[in-house]
């Protein structure tokens, strides 16, 4: 069994509280990492937190409160002495027509999706760059790849976020501070409910994947805990896609 050597790490993971965010939590929390676990329903992280209650601490964060977001790496560090690792996870989709979308709609994903992350990122990377060590995890999509329809400011923002992804990892390179993207692809979480309640649906959707199944949670978790760990510190920039096959067909 490989190492990673996660003992004693501190992780900051955004959007813990359900899906792939608790996944990666909860796969930290097993390599030994202490985890920082960052959503809006607190219900769901206290559960969370039962499970390594002296290495999880949790707190409820609206990503739309930019101050609040800022201050997650000194929570992080005043609970658990330092900050080693950031996974940006938190983001909504909103489906519908685009040229139905409200303003207001557009500008809410942009900020939840590209700017929080940004925020947290850069608030990390001062404790980072100051320590000469860091890594940060940016989850985005296959749709920032491809694009989607009715998914459009959605997969805009993952775009964003994957380019966001490299132009920082580049910046950073030489200061010890590597930053990678995981793009997922269809994950059975409660995001995909409507399409996993309705079999005609699923069959649709699965019919699009080569390997005719949706993820599991806890598959991108070993992925993330590399990403996480010391054996990746020659890893920056990159973009990991995790969607059983669907984005390299033709």
């Amino acid at each position: 069994m490989i190492n990673l050597k996660l003992e004693g790490k501190v992780a900051i993971v955004t959007g813990a509280s359900r899906g792939l965010g608790r996944a990666v939590a909860i796969a930290l929390l097993e390599q030994g990492a202490c985890v920082l676990a960052v959503a809006r329903s607190h219900k769901d992280l206290k559960e969370l937190e039962t499970l390594e209650p002296e290495r999880t601490r949790v707190m409820t964060c609206d990503m739309l409160d930019s101050e609040l977001v800022a201050s997650l790496p000194g929570v992080a560090i005043e609970a658990f002495g330092c900050l080693d690792i950031v996974v940006n996870n938190a983001g909504i989709a909103p489906a519908g027509s685009f040229i139905d979308q409200p303003n207001e709609e557009w500008d809410r994903v942009l900020a939840i999706n590209v700017t929080a992350p940004a925020i947290l990122a850069r608030a990390a990377g001062r404790h980072m760059v100051e320590q000469g060590s860091g890594k940060i995890i940016n989850i985005a999509s296959t749709s920032g790849i491809l694009g989607k329809a009715i998914l459009v400011s959605y997969s805009a923002s993952k775009g964003a976020m994957l380019q966001f992804t490299k132009a920082l990892a580049a910046e950073w390179a030489k200061k010890g501070v590597q930053v990678n993207a995981i793009a997922p692809g269809a994950f059975a979480t409660e995001a995909q409910r409507a399409v996993l309640d309705s079999p005609v649906m699923l069959d649709r959707r699965l019919g699009k994947i080569p390997m005719r199944r949706m993820g599991e949670p806890n598959e991108i978790g070993p992925l993330a805990c590399y990403l996480a760990s010391p054996l990746s510190d020659f890893v920056t920039g990159s973009v990991f896609v995790i969607d059983g096959g669907e984005s390299a067909k033709l």
